[in-house]
């Protein structure tokens, strides 16, 4: 699994995502690679339509109806979004709540993706069974600076909790991945994907980019 996490950059603002998406799009047919995308929110109903999975980088655990400006999960099913980043490090919530937004999207059939800090985390949550745990410790996130070769030992340790767990989740570490070395790193000790964020948006070429490390998880 390959998860491209958009944030708010510019790089990705407005019609730009459309570009985007289809590069990745041919991307994953090619190598037979799962990749998925989170675009910017206001941004998702552009881009749901398409072949790749598309997923929210926030859910809220509220209901339809009256609860404006909060993403609701049931609605997002409805616009073809196929899951959901949870916990992202740059929104955290508790975790009673990540606890109802796991089982939440599992009723839905939907893709839960719960970000972690650190091994204690990652051995909290997957206890949640969802379908991954994504470990990012903070300080690493945008540094250029891989988790794969400056904490090697997170993911190893990181990849017990989860397995310690007994269910069917998967881990997916990202922060700081930047090429495709780093995430062959990441995946010889013991990570099942990854998710990426302004290593792949802030590229200058988004092919050639998402194409290296598409290869690495061949």
């Amino acid at each position: 699994m390959f998860v491209i996490n958009c944030k708010n950059y510019e790089e990705i603002s407005g019609e730009k995502i459309i570009k985007f998406v289809k590069i990745a799009e041919k991307v994953s047919k090619k190598y037979k690679v799962k990749i998925a995308i989170a675009p910017p929110q206001h941004l998702i109903g552009v881009v749901s339509n398409n072949s790749i999975p598309i997923l929210a980088q926030h859910i809220d655990d509220s209901k339809i109806g009256s609860t404006t400006g909060f993403i609701i999960p049931e609605l997002l099913k409805k616009s073809k979004v196929k899951g959901s980043l949870i916990n992202h490090s740059e929104h955290r919530i508790k975790s009673n709540e990540i606890q109802k937004l796991v089982l939440k999207l599992k009723e839905l059939k939907m893709i839960s993706i719960v970000c972690v800090k650190d091994v204690a985390e990652a051995r909290k949550y997957s206890k949640y069974n969802p379908d991954y745990i994504a470990i990012e410790p903070p300080e690493l996130i945008g540094s250029g600076k891989a988790v794969s070769k400056e904490k090697p030992d997170l993911i190893t340790k990181a990849a017990m909790a989860v397995k310690d767990s007994k269910n069917k989740t998967k881990l997916l570490c990202g922060a700081g991945i930047v090429s495709g070395e780093d995430v062959s790193k990441a995946v010889e000790l013991g990570s099942k994907g990854i998710l990426v964020a302004s290593g792949i948006i802030k590229a200058k070429d988004w092919n050639k980019i998402i194409s290296e490390f598409a290869k690495a998880l061949v």
